[in-house]
Parts: structure tokens; sequence; C-alpha cells
């Protein structure tokens, strides 16, 4: 089969294994997608790629071709238009004064770190170069060097050392380790609202507000990375919104770009923001007028269509259902909207074996910590669709 052939090519040149579970995509369209020789397949990991909207979403499309014609890119010792549009709608959209448009994920992880500390010195008054922060076992806030450093995953940090310092590794989810730990030194704790690499672990009731009251008593900054759980994945415009809580600082990225272009942000008050002066951080495609009018399409359409709140009533469907397979195989189900894992039985196999018996039902997802599979489709996914889906999953897992 001609997939074969392409997988045997990427494998030869490409010094990354890009797809564990071996399907190659040649098109896609909503919920759906086709592989090179045709057969067609339900995305259950849109999410994992930053398609929230669902494939070439018209309306995102219209605007990326709208955009290409007008302007791409312009050097950044000038405005374009669409970047101040975007910095006020997200800033909106957030809650917040500011934005500081960066590219990837990790990028916008690695400009909280540097945010959080100048503000450390120069707003609470560490002592230079003596700055903490507060981060969880489990996480995963992207690959650079800095951030693998205060990763609890061996696979991430084996043969990367030596790693900065200034990390504090806490257990996700003990507010009381929180509060021991924070000295006159702790700058910031950055957390996910759910742990999603770690296995959509979400934490227990009440602990993000007992994170927000131990951060504002202590005067600490409170930094919610939600890359992955933000815009509207789980059932809220925001993770954080389930227990009522605004943090210092919003980290953003991933489904921003509308699955078309990688674009992230921080988003902050004025108090925070400040900190960044002329010279003192940026980006060469940070707040590109392409990724921004995008990027504008995507809060027009968080506005408009209200994703949330199909991602909570078909997520409230998904995971029922998902608890009502009769199956030694299936440990545990948890979720919240379109964020859902699924534990598997070590004894019946690891999930990327599920995995690949979902691929030849049709049914596209991804393992995660051996034993977890993880299922995040696209947010305008149908009752229809989902039934296809869990049909298939019953089969295989039931």
């Amino acid at each position: 089969m001609y997939y074969k052939e392409l997988i045997e090519m990427t494998e030869t040149y490409s010094a990354q294994n890009y797809a564990p579970i071996e399907v190659v995509i040649r098109s896609g369209n909503g919920a759906w997608v086709e592989d090179v020789d045709g057969k067609r397949y339900i995305d259950l990991l849109s999410a994992y790629s930053a398609i929230n909207f669902g494939h070439c979403n018209a309306r995102i499309t219209k605007v990326a071709h709208q955009q290409l014609d007008t302007l791409t890119l312009v050097s950044r010792a000038f405005y374009a238009e669409p970047v101040a549009h975007l910095c006020k709608e997200l800033a909106q959209l957030c809650g917040m004064d500011k934005v500081l448009l960066m590219n990837s994920g990790a990028e916008a992880v690695e400009t909280a770190v540097k945010a959080v500390r100048k503000w450390g010195y120069e707003v609470k008054g560490i002592q230079e170069n003596h700055a903490e922060i507060v981060v969880f076992k489990n996480n995963f806030h992207g690959r650079t060097t800095t951030i693998v450093g205060f990763s609890s995953s061996a696979d991430s940090q084996r043969g990367f050392g030596p790693f900065a310092g200034g990390f504090k590794i806490l257990d996700y989810g003990n507010a009381s380790a929180v509060e021991e730990a924070i000295n006159e030194n702790t700058a910031g704790v950055i957390f996910e609202p759910i742990l999603g690499e770690g296995g959509i672990i979400i934490p227990p009731d009440g602990f993000i507000r007992q994170l927000r009251e131990i951060c504002t008593r202590k005067n600490v900054l409170m930094v919610a990375d939600e890359i992955q759980t933000g815009l509207c994945r789980t059932g809220k415009v925001f993770a954080c919104e389930h227990e009522e809580v605004h943090p210092d600082i919003y980290i953003l990225g991933k489904s921003l770009g509308g699955g078309i272009i990688p674009i992230s942000c921080i988003a902050a008050n004025r108090n925070i923001m400040q900190v960044f002066t002329p010279g003192t951080h940026g980006s060469t495609f940070g707040g590109n007028p392409f990724a921004c009018a995008i990027a504008r399409e995507v809060i027009a359409i968080i506005n408009e269509e209200k994703p949330h709140e199909n991602a909570a009533e078909q997520g409230a469907y998904f995971i029922e259902r998902l608890k009502a397979i009769n199956s030694r195989t299936i440990k545990e189900v948890r979720g919240r909207g379109l964020m859902i894992g699924i534990d598997i039985n070590p004894a019946d196999g690891t999930a990327k074996d599920f995995c690949k018996k979902l691929k030849y039902e049709g049914v596209l997802c991804k393992d995660t910590r051996t034993q977890t599979i993880r299922f995040a489709p696209p947010l305008v996914i149908s009752r229809q669709d989902l039934d296809f889906a869990l049909d298939k999953i019953a089969r295989v897992l039931g």
C-alpha cells in the first residue's frame, strides 16, 4: 500500500517518529479525515493537532485565503492591522489588560517563566537570581531545555541536561504541599487545570480555588497553562472557570491558530506585563498578521457559536456511554467536556495496543502514560459521529 511507502520514507529521512499509529492522512473535513488509500477515519484526537473547530473549518479557511491575498508578514518595526485587533479581542476574551503574542505553546510557557521571574525581582522584591517557581509532577508544558528541566518524565529529560534551576516540583492536586513550599523567593505557580499528557488527570474538587487563595495571600503569581484545556475544550471557555477562578496569567496556544498555523500568547494585567520593556523579550514571527487574522476568527467563532456548550453536552454523553461499556479492559473513565481518558487494564495490553485496534475500525486516538487512551475530538462533533465512534470503541474494548 502507498501509505507504507510513505511511512518508510519518513522513517528513513526523519529523526523523529511522527506516527506511532500508522496512518498517513491526506485530507480532512469536520471530524473526519481520509488516508492516502481513501479510507476514512473519525478523528478523536484532533486537539492533539490543535484542530478544535474541525478539519478545514469553512470560516477559518476563508479568512486564511483572504489574509494570504492581503498581507502575510511584515517587519516588526511596523504595526499590522490584524495584530492590533487581535490583541484587543484576545485580552477581552481572557479578561486581562494585555497579551504578548508568540508562536508555539512552548515559547509561550518560556515567556511566562520570564514574566514571573522578572515580576518577582522588579515588583515583589526577590533577590536577583533567587526566584523560584512551583510546578507539578506529570506536567507537560513543552520540550525546550528549560521546560523539560522541570518535567518529571525521564524520557523527556534523558540526554538533555544540565538543566536550569529555580523550580520546585510538587504532587499535583496537593494544596497543602503548595502552601508549605512557598517562601520569600517564590514568584509563581505554573499549573495545568487538567493534566493532558499526564493522563487526563483532573485535580480534586476545590484544588484550583485553593491554589488561587494561596497565591493571593502569599503574593505569588498564579499561572494557568491552558494550551490544551483552554478555548472551550473542557466545556468552558477556560478550564479554570469550572471553579470560578481567574489566574494572574493565562498561557494559550494550540487551537488559537485554528488548526492552520501556530500562534500562542500569555495574557495578564498591566501590573505584570509592565516588566517587559523594549528589548527585553520578543519573537521574529510572534504576532504576524497571517496568524493574527486566523486567531481573530477563532475568537469570533467562540463568541458567536459558543462551541464550549457543545463540548459540555457531547462530552457528558461521551463519558456516560464509555462508563456504560461492560468491560474488564476498562479500569477507569474520566474527563471534562471533550477531554477524556480511559485507563486500560495492564493485563489486557497497553493503550497503544488498543489505539491500533481502533485504527482498523476507523477511529483515531492516541495513548499517553502507557495505559491511558486519550479522546479529544473536534468541539463541533455531532452526536451522530460520536455514536459511530462509540460503537467502534465498545466493539474493541468491550
